[in-house]
């Protein structure tokens, strides 16, 4: 004999089953979980599976008016699909206005892109797996997305689609924050896209390559624009080109760039001043004779504690000076750090003491390195038994560590210098950048052919990019890090799934962990 027994868990009342059975004079009972009751309407809901059994025993359950029922067959022909991720891309490219910039700069193809840009994320493979991923996932509707409509997509997406996605993506992220710039490297095989030449690689690889340079917001950590041109151009000679496109972008709007050692020349420098709405902070390498008579003249006074700042958990030393350029006057900011100094020495003490011990046991193989000559003598010789002869070369090593610990920054804009070096240091988002779009996103090394397919797959990866900055942001800002990594978030809201049974959605209840992270996104879960 069975019954229908309402059980009170916490908040939750749940239906159970109850089976009675004799055996001589003992009875015993079991129980199993059928349903539930709905809270606020009191009504009885029952599992599909348990109201498909009592109808084919002949004893239907009497169900709910708002339950569906569905058949056995309704269910075998059901789909289960990953949903979590896709839900937390999709509206958190709403929320940051990713979605609707994209919507309106490529209307007919949009959805397709963003599937595209959500695979990127989701994915550390090649796009040529993008269909079997679309097809296993929950998101907008976006088709078929085989290697052939991919490289339709790509074909199909212009410059002209391209710069008006970066006006409105500009337009979008309006406020007022210093941008960082930076450039890196993608490598190639193809002889079909133009810009693939060759030039410095920063990858180390022997390939030809394309230039990607990137601005980044310090404070949103998202990217805001970039462009791509040929390999063999050197860093110097692209910042001009570079800010006056996104000048044209944003409609003049002020921008201050934030640049490292190597994007500094005198033409740059010259570039930048000759316009009063460009603003800037550059650090100058110790190549330049501008910053070693900086160094220079501060080396006997700089190291008190009247020059003292504490920038996070690192103290140093800073002056700022004003000095002329070319007659332009330049917030000229001076740092000393004495650890910096003092970790530099002891490391290349150590790697010279290594590489002596080396060319000491194979003078011969040594004496043809760079590394070791570099900063040893080794040398043939008649008076000593082994024949060759070696020393170290302290003026080498007094060379290495002449401006060991020493950064020169100069801007035009900030006469602080702890609030340049605090600035200066925030531009490490857009090598995180680089580093996400080449590492997480499979764009280290590209597999297409033609100039406009490299371009738009370029193009996909910068979407793909602001949302995988946003995630890394908001995980940094609501201290995600210390229980999960990026990858272990993606994979805990993979698993929140729906299940689409004869046209109707049933999401699957969120676990403890998936609401956590919804929450930290500011995100309501699907429903």
């Amino acid at each position: 004999m069975s019954s229908i027994v309402e059980v009170k868990v916490g908040n939750h009342t749940y239906l159970y089953e109850s089976v009675s059975h004799r055996s001589g004079s003992k009875v015993t009972n079991s129980r199993r979980c059928v349903g539930k009751v709905d809270p606020k309407t009191g009504q009885r809901h029952f599992k599909a599976d348990y109201i498909e059994e009592m109808r084919a025993k002949g004893t239907p359950v009497e169900v709910a008016p708002s339950q569906k029922t569905f058949s056995a067959d309704d269910i075998r022909a059901s789909a289960v699909l990953e949903a979590g991720l896709t839900h937390l891309l999709t509206e958190s490219a709403k929320s940051i206005g990713l979605l609707p910039a994209l919507r309106a700069a490529l209307p007919g193809i949009w959805p397709e892109l963003f599937a595209l840009a959500c695979f990127l994320v989701a994915n550390n493979e090649a796009v040529m797996h993008a269909s079997d991923w679309v097809e296993r996932v929950d998101m907008l509707p976006c088709g078929n997305l085989d290697s052939r409509r991919i490289s339709e997509l790509l074909s199909a997406i212009d410059a002209s689609d391209r710069n008006r996605f970066y006006e409105l993506w500009c337009k979008t992220r309006s406020e007022a924050e210093y941008l960082a710039l930076d450039i890196t490297s993608a490598s190639s095989y193809s002889e079909l896209i133009e810009d693939v030449e060759w030039g410095h690689n920063r990858d180390g690889e022997h390939l030809p390559q394309i230039n990607i340079c990137m601005l980044m917001g310090i404070t949103s950590r998202l990217p805001v624009y970039q462009t791509v041109y040929a390999g063999s151009i050197r860093d110097v000679s692209t910042l001009d080109a570079v800010t006056e496109a996104f000048s044209l972008i944003t409609h003049g709007a002020p921008v201050t760039t934030v640049t490292d050692k190597g994007f500094y020349s005198k033409k740059n420098v010259r570039a930048m001043l000759a316009q009063a709405d460009r603003h800037f902070i550059a650090a100058v390498p110790f190549t330049s004779a501008f910053a070693k008579g900086q160094a220079d003249g501060e080396r006997k006074d700089i190291d008190c504690a009247a020059n003292t700042i504490v920038v996070g958990a690192d103290s140093m030393r800073a002056v700022t000076k004003i000095r002329s350029f070319e007659g332009c006057e330049l917030f000229t900011h001076i740092f000393y750090s004495a650890k910096k100094a003092s970790a530099h020495r002891e490391d290349l003490l150590a790697t010279v003491s290594v590489l002596k011990d080396e060319a000491v046991a194979n003078p011969e193989k040594c004496s043809k390195s760079d590394a070791h000559t570099r900063y040893l003598n080794i040398r043939h010789s008649k008076r000593v038994k082994e024949g060759w002869t070696v020393s170290i070369r302290d003026d080498a090593i007094d060379a290495a560590l002449g401006y060991s610990g020493w950064l020169v920054i100069v801007s035009n804009c900030v006469d602080n210098a702890r609030e340049a070096i605090t600035i200066y240091r925030a531009k490490d988002v857009v090598e995180k950048g680089f580093m996400h779009l080449k590492d997480d996103m499979d764009l280290g090394r590209l597999r297409v052919h033609g100039q406009e397919r490299m371009q738009s797959k370029v193009f996909v990866g910068f979407i793909a990019l602001i949302m995988l900055s946003h995630i890394h942001a908001v995980m940094l800002d609501g201290g995600l890090y210390r229980q999960m990594t990026a990858r272990q978030l993606m994979r805990a809201l993979a698993k929140h799934r729906v299940q689409i049974i004869d046209g109707q959605r049933i999401m699957f209840p969120p676990s403890k962990t998936q609401k956590d992270i919804y929450a930290a996104f500011g995100i309501t879960p699907p429903m």
